[in-house]
């Protein structure tokens, strides 16, 4: 064959490849194509773990005041929010019945006491008139041992202060019929206050006196509210499986008695670590984005939140990340992004609450955030909640098969 067969042959083969190429790329674009990711940015911020709680908002020292007896209310102050001290008299229950009781002992009572009298006079005469005073004077002790016993059963239908310090509250109306099961009165000291929360048992042993809480309420929801773990009671309740921690408020907060409080307990932190979105870590490693390639780097997952994790490894600042991971990407492949990575504002936490219908992870993790801002509080928060749903949902799973 001539030079000039072969040239042409070249060249028609050349064009036929080219064709094949373009056809190919047209049919499967995804293997002659980069492929696209999405991506997020490791960031640089503190990092908090918390214990969620719910509590109750309650002065340090205070004290229920309830009838000891069932009777009808015949006195009742109004005094919510005065000062008392303690055995100041708040209310009376009817006691003619216990008073016309008294009445007959004392009677009975002054004819003892005659009756012992006379035979006082004749003990010394023969041995009988000295037992029968034996028996005048035992009697005459019981008599009076009885109307003790009624003037204390009389006594106990007045409702006193048990403690210096202001009626918190006062319920019941004066001719209602009361008894030992009913609260009237909370009184003590409206300060200091704390907050008396319910921890779950699994999660107790992280909590220990000293540790600082955020806590949250709608009626101050705009306010970062703050207390500190002052003491843990040592025995939980094995029915609703939780503990009881008591957390000091600060003088100047703005909570007041008898509300209810979300509590985030602060288990640790740090002041700076590395944060990435969560999903962007699979098999203890991320991938980073260099050059339009990606490169896979070990890392050791630190505080976990529900949608931020702290990496440790040689991932730093600003380092562009897969999010989600790429487990069908390996190290050198080229690809395009499609997202432009952004970098979390500074003025929003980076976690936020979850909604209640999004599907919880198989396995339960720490309450833990991730923030970049000083907004801390509200991630603390949004995070800890989200870590508790979790929490009970996993609990309803390990107990459905009883329910089978």
């Amino acid at each position: 064959m001539s030079s000039r067969g072969l040239v042409w042959s070249g060249s028609v083969l050349a064009v036929l490849a080219a064709a094949a190429v373009g056809g190919a790329d047209l049919m499967y674009p995804d293997y002659f194509q980069p492929p696209t990711v999405t991506t997020g940015v490791a960031t640089l911020g503190p990092v908090s773990e918390a214990v969620y709680g719910t509590g109750t908002v309650e002065p340090e020292r205070w004290a229920k005041v309830v009838p000891l007896q069932r009777r009808r209310l015949v006195e009742l102050c109004r005094c919510e929010g005065q000062a008392v001290k303690v055995g100041q008299v708040l209310g009376r229950q009817d006691d003619a019945e216990e008073v016309s009781a008294l009445h007959e002992l004392e009677i009975n009572n002054e004819q003892l006491a005659r009756d012992l009298d006379r035979a006082k006079r004749d003990r010394d005469k023969s041995d009988a008139a000295k037992t029968e005073y034996e028996q005048r004077s035992t009697q005459f002790e019981q008599s009076k041992s009885r109307i003790s016993a009624q003037k204390a059963r009389i006594d106990s239908l007045v409702l006193r202060a048990p403690l210096d310090g202001m009626v918190l509250r006062r319920d019941g109306e004066v001719g209602e019929i009361v008894g030992p099961t009913d609260v009237l009165f909370w009184v003590g000291p409206p300060a200091p206050m704390q907050v008396v929360a319910e921890i779950n048992e699994e999660e107790i042993t992280r909590i220990a006196v000293g540790q600082k809480a955020f806590l949250r309420t709608e009626a101050f929801s705009a306010q970062a509210l703050r207390a500190t773990v002052s003491q843990i009671t040592p025995k939980g309740d094995p029915t609703r499986k939780t503990f009881r921690v008591y957390l000091l408020l600060p003088r100047d907060t703005p909570l007041r008695i008898g509300m209810t409080v979300e509590v985030n307990i602060i288990h640790r932190e740090k002041a700076a670590a590395v944060v990435v979105p969560a999903e962007a870590v699979a098999a203890n490693a991320v991938q980073v984005v260099s050059s339009g390639k990606i490169r896979r780097v070990p890392v050791t997952v630190g505080i976990r939140g529900s949608r931020n994790v702290e990496i440790i490894g040689k991932v730093s600042k600003d380092m562009t990340v897969l999010s989600p991971a790429r487990a069908d990407l390996a190290d050198g492949t080229r690809v395009r992004i499609e997202n432009v990575a952004a970098k979390p504002a500074t003025d929003a936490p980076a976690d936020v609450t979850p909604s209640p219908s999004s599907s919880p992870a198989p396995d339960r993790e720490p309450a833990a955030i991730v923030t970049s801002s000083a907004d801390a509080d509200s991630a603390v928060i949004s995070s800890a909640i989200s870590a508790h749903v979790d929490s009970v949902v996993n609990d309803a799973r390990r107990n459905i098969g009883k329910y089978r």
